[in-house]
């Protein structure tokens, strides 16, 4: 290592508290003993569920834009409550992005601008944040930057709020009323991202009630490789629901009018899990297939359940499961799993080959994390043989930054755990809650840092505008679906990783927070500034 870099380096942490510090409902050395597969509480339904494998797979609708001239597409959006059928026969009201569970679908090219205008229809405040993009900070979606409804009223928690009723101001927020034009400039590789509330202290029930879609990027590059596509690429957002008497959703939280208080009941504080598995917003669903190769775009939108997926065929068989891309896109070469764990709001972009399943075999997608009906999670049915043309190339991507340890100017350790909070229960980052107004981390244009998180349980730890690569975990080799460019690291109970990154693309503001989305509303985030 290069003796400057080495004199440069600097170990830096927020506020430097890594005691571990009790927390009041939670026993967090019982945590670490288990190991828990699961971080979080899960509710009950109070319907009957339907039998898995009988709803067809929705495939989300795609947004057209409104005009694209001048070189840049434009949409528009509105934020509106809704009612859908998500149980058969029952009808459920939701928070919604034009009308839809998931929101539209967003598809754009690689390098052609595009700007989503967000009518807020809502009777809350809302803030748009498309998660994975390479966004100017006015566009990303900061927690305090809200679009308060047309009615909104001066005071009813206008910049958020941390337990126990504590006031917190934000001197920087820029609020609008009504509406608000988000520009992303998709200067990026191609991949799939994902966009939803991230107004703060609220961010978990505006998600659960509805509040987030896709958002696909495109170039030709990726396009002349040959994967599956058109009918044969689905996109596939997982999340977690329960369902109340007559098919409302059911959430724990403190406020329901979500105005002023934040925060869950005591035994959900680690997170919120439901009971019925939704893909597309459909209930353990069934998609019809060929037996040909199929691309699927995968994301746990869930606020805290982790998923451990794997096929099983219909002779009890697991089908491989080809990595062929992560949250930021494509691999170098694909990556062969049997079983595939995926965090709150990680992507995995996986080819899988029903070739030899026979017609009219059902091949489930199943969570070995999961209990009773949370072991499923959807269905393939093979229906007809079909010609392919399709296939993994052997190289998929030559664009992937190589970034070495000796490249890093500084290293930096953060705490991810649980503490007091004004009082309260809180989640944590080095010891403090998130406060808008504080400075917490400041990092040059174009500077490559590493750093190094270390958990207490699960927490899934999102860095806004940039992508990272794993280094280590726990002091070994990174994991094998660590592969590639991240924006979303997941972290076990008492595991640490390294991860390294350029902070390069806009100066700003930016945040990195836990996406296990009740942590995140209970204080674990933290500022990022790039100057």
């Amino acid at each position: 290592m290069p003796e400057r870099a080495m004199g440069r380096r600097q170990v830096l942490g927020i506020g430097g508290a890594l005691g571990l510090m009790a927390a009041s409902g939670l026993s967090i050395s019982a945590a670490f003993s288990r190991r828990p597969a699961e971080t979080g509480a899960e509710l009950r339904s109070a319907v009957p569920l339907p039998d898995a494998f009988r709803v067809p797979l929705p495939i989300p609708k795609v947004l057209k834009p409104v005009s694209s001239s001048g070189g840049v597409d434009r949409y528009e959006m509105t934020q509106r409550a809704e009612s859908a059928e998500i149980l058969p026969g029952l009808r459920t009201p939701l928070w919604t992005y034009d009308g839809t569970f998931p929101g539209p679908t967003i598809e754009a090219r690689r390098g052609r601008p595009i700007s989503v205008t967000h009518r807020n229809e809502l009777p809350v405040p809302t803030v748009v944040h498309l998660h994975g993009g390479r966004t100017p900070p006015e566009s990303d979606g900061y927690p305090t930057d809200l679009v308060l409804p047309q009615e909104w009223q001066e005071g009813h928690g206008m910049h958020g709020m941390h337990g126990g009723g504590h006031k917190m101001s934000d001197p920087r927020a820029v609020v609008s009323r009504l509406t608000r034009e988000y520009k992303f400039p998709m200067d990026q590789r191609p991949t799939m991202l994902w966009y939803h509330d991230h107004r703060m202290d609220f961010t978990a029930p505006a998600i659960w009630r509805g509040l987030a879609g896709l958002h696909i990027i495109r170039d030709d590059a990726e396009d002349a490789l040959g994967l599956p596509s058109g009918r044969r690429e689905l996109p596939l957002m997982i999340t977690d629901r329960a369902f109340g008497d007559g098919g409302a959703l059911v959430y724990p939280t403190v406020d329901p009018t979500l105005r002023n208080r934040p925060g869950v009941r005591g035994a959900y504080l680690a997170g919120v899990l439901g009971d019925v598995i939704l893909v597309n917003g459909a209930p353990w669903p069934v998609a019809e297939v060929d037996a040909a190769r199929y691309r699927l775009r995968v994301l746990n939108a869930s606020n805290a359940r982790h998923y451990d997926l794997e096929a099983i065929g219909p002779d009890g068989r697991r089908l491989d499961l080809v990595q062929v891309g992560s949250d930021q896109g494509l691999l170098a070469a694909p990556v062969t799993h049997r079983r595939l764990p995926i965090a709150p709001a990680e992507r995995y972009d996986v080819v899988i080959d029903f070739a030899n399943v026979p017609v009219g075999g059902l091949v489930r997608l199943a969570n070995r994390l999961g209990s009773g009906r949370t072991t499923d999670v959807m269905a393939f049915r093979v229906a007809r043989k079909a010609a392919d043309e399709s296939r993994v190339p052997r190289v998929l991507s030559t664009d992937i930054p190589t970034w070495r340890r000796s490249d890093a100017v500084r290293t930096r350790e953060f705490s991810f755990r649980a503490g007091r909070m004004h009082g309260e229960h809180g989640w944590l980052i080095g010891g403090l809650p998130f406060d808008p107004a504080r400075s917490d981390v400041k990092v040059g244009l174009g500077e490559v840092e590493l750093w190094r998180l270390v958990a207490d349980i699960h927490h899934p730890v999102h860095l806004h505008l940039v992508g990272f690569r794993v280094l280590s975990r726990s002091g070994r080799t990174p994991l094998p679906q660590d592969a590639g460019l991240k924006d979303t690291v997941s972290l076990r109970p008492g595991e640490s990783a390294e991860i390294i990154t350029r902070f390069d693309g806009y100066r700003g503001r930016y945040l990195f927070h836990c996406h296990n989305a009740e942590h995140e509303d209970m204080g674990m985030m933290a500022n990022l500034e790039i100057t």
